[in-house]
C-alpha cells in the first residue's frame, strides 16, 4: 500500500474513539491535550489531522490558511467572550493554545471533546450538544492589547503598533463590564446551545488559567430567496446588515486579511477584530415613519437599495441630487456619511436581546456589532467619519467595545497561535 492510499485508509478507518481504545489512552477518562494526542497519533503513525473529520454533516473545517468565522458563510447564532488570562510565563500561555487546539477540532467536527470511563468523577464534557451535529460551529480566537501588556509573559516586543485601544468615539457611553479583554474565543453556530457549549468547554478546560472578562450572546435570522439563496441578514431596526462586505478573495485580500510586510510577520493571514455592544433604542425607532427610518439608514427598508436605486447591490451614489439640487440620500445618513472615507470592513454583526431594563418596559436590546479588517485604522476613520451628525444616533448607545488580533489559521500539525509563539 503506498503512503497516500495508507493515509487515506487510516482516515476512512480511525476514529478518535476507535484511537483512544487502541491505545488505552481513554481509560483514565481524562482528556488528551494537543500535546499529548499528538504523540499518540505520532506513535501509531497516524497524523495529527485526521482529527478534522470531513465527513461530519454541517462541519466548518478547522484547519487553513485563516480562522474560520471570518470569511466563514455567517451562521444563525454567535456567543462572544473576552477573558483574561491567569497564567505567568509565556510558555503557559502557549500551552493553553497546544491544549485548546484539539478541544476546538473536535468541537467543530460536533463531538465531546473527551470521554469519561469514571462515572464518579466530573464529565469531561458538559455534555449539552450530545446527539446534535456540528451545526456548522467556527470558533475564532483573538488576543488584545492588554495580552502584550503583562510583563510575565515578555510578548510586548511582538505587540503590532496597530493593536491598540480602540479611541473614545463621539456618543460612546461605554460600560467597563463590556470593555477590552486578553482573549476572545468568538462561537458561531445554526444551534444556539452549540455556540455556548463550545465557549464553556473551552473555558472549563482552562481553569485557573483564564477567567471570563464578559460575554454575549446574539443571533441572526437568514432570509432564503425563491431561488435558495442566502440573503442578506436583518438587525432589530428590519434594515439589512452587511451588504457592503468584500466577497471575492481579492477583495477580502484587500480589506480583511493581513498581507506580509503590513503587521508584525506573525499576524500575516490573520485580521483585526472590532467589537462593539451597541443598544438600539427600540421603543424611539418604532414611534418613528418608515421614510424617516429610510433616511436615517439612506436605504430603502425592504429591498436594502440605496436611497434612488432598485437593488441592494447597486452602487452607493453619494454625490447624487434631485431636480432640486438636494442630495437624494441624506447627508446625515449612515450610508452618505460611511461614504466619505474610502475604507471599507468586513461586518459580522448579531443582534441581541436581554429582557427589559428594569420596570419600565423597555428592552434591553441591540446590535453586537462584529467586524473584521486588516488594520482597525480602516473601522476607526468609519467611525470618524460617523462622528455626531450621524443620524443614527439618536436610536443607538454604544456600550460595549473591545479590539483583538486574530491569528492566521492553523496548520494541519500545527496549534492555535503558533506563528505567535514561534516569532
Amino acid at each position: 500500500m503506498t503512503e497516500s492510499n495508507k493515509e487515506g485508509f487510516l482516515e476512512k478507518k480511525l476514529s478518535r474513539r476507535r484511537m483512544l481504545k487502541l491505545t488505552g489512552a481513554g481509560a483514565a477518562g481524562v482528556a488528551i491535550g494537543a500535546s499529548g494526542l499528538g504523540g499518540v497519533l505520532k506513535t501509531f503513525g497516524v497524523p495529527n489531522w485526521l482529527d478534522d473529520n470531513p465527513n461530519v454533516d454541517n462541519k466548518v473545517n478547522f484547519y487553513g490558511k485563516h480562522q474560520a468565522g471570518i470569511a466563514t458563510e455567517v451562521q444563525s447564532h454567535v456567543y462572544f467572550a473576552s477573558l483574561s488570562v491567569l497564567v505567568d510565563s509565556k510558555a503557559e500561555l502557549q500551552q493553553l493554545f497546544k491544549d485548546w487546539t484539539p478541544i476546538a477540532v473536535n468541537l467543530m467536527n460536533g463531538q465531546q471533546i473527551g470521554e469519561t470511563k469514571n462515572g464518579y468523577v466530573p464529565p469531561v464534557d458538559t455534555g449539552e450538544a450530545i446527539g446534535v451535529d456540528a451545526k456548522n460551529l467556527s470558533i475564532t480566537f483573538g488576543v488584545g492589547p492588554s495580552l502584550f501588556e503583562n510583563k510575565k509573559l515578555g510578548l510586548s516586543s511582538l505587540k503590532p503598533k496597530e493593536l491598540k485601544d480602540l479611541p473614545h468615539f463621539p456618543k460612546d457611553q461605554l460600560d467597563e463590564e463590556y470593555t477590552g479583554g486578553d482573549l476572545c474565543i468568538q462561537a458561531c453556530a445554526d444551534d444556539p446551545q452549540v455556540a455556548f457549549h463550545a465557549v464553556r468547554n473551552l473555558v472549563r478546560s482552562a481553569i485557573g488559567k483564564v477567567s471570563v472578562n464578559w460575554t454575549q450572546a446574539g443571533f441572526n435570522s437568514i432570509p432564503v430567496n425563491k431561488e435558495g439563496k442566502r440573503e442578506t441578514p436583518r438587525n432589530l431596526f428590519a434594515f439589512k446588515d452587511g451588504t457592503e462586505n468584500p466577497h471575492s478573495d481579492k477583495d477580502r485580500n484587500d480589506v480583511v486579511w493581513v498581507q506580509k510586510g503590513e503587521s508584525k510577520p506573525w499576524m500575516t493571514d490573520g485580521t483585526y477584530l472590532v467589537v462593539r455592544k451597541i443598544q438600539m433604542h427600540l421603543e424611539t425607532w418604532d414611534r418613528t415613519s418608515l421614510k424617516e427610518q429610510e433616511a436615517t439608514f439612506g436605504r430603502y427598508r425592504h429591498s436594502g437599495a440605496p436611497l434612488g436605486k432598485k437593488n441592494e447591490f447597486d452602487a452607493v451614489d453619494a454625490d447624487r441630487k434631485d431636480e432640486n439640487g438636494n442630495y437624494i440620500i441624506p447627508e446625515t445618513s449612515h450610508v452618505f456619511l460611511s461614504k466619505q472615507v474610502k475604507s471599507r470592513i468586513m461586518r459580522r454583526a448579531f443582534s441581541y436581546t436581554s429582557g427589559t431594563v428594569g420596570h419600565t418596559g423597555a428592552y434591553d436590546a441591540g446590535l453586537l456589532f462584529i467586524s473584521f479588517q486588516k488594520n482597525p485604522q480602516q473601522f476607526i476613520d468609519i467611525q470618524n467619519a460617523l462622528g455626531r451628525l450621524d443620524k443614527m444616533n439618536e436610536y443607538i448607545t454604544h456600550r460595549g467595545s473591545a479590539l483583538f488580533a486574530c491569528f492566521p489559521g492553523v496548520k494541519k500539525g500545527s496549534y492555535i497561535g503558533e506563528t505567535l509563539f514561534n516569532a
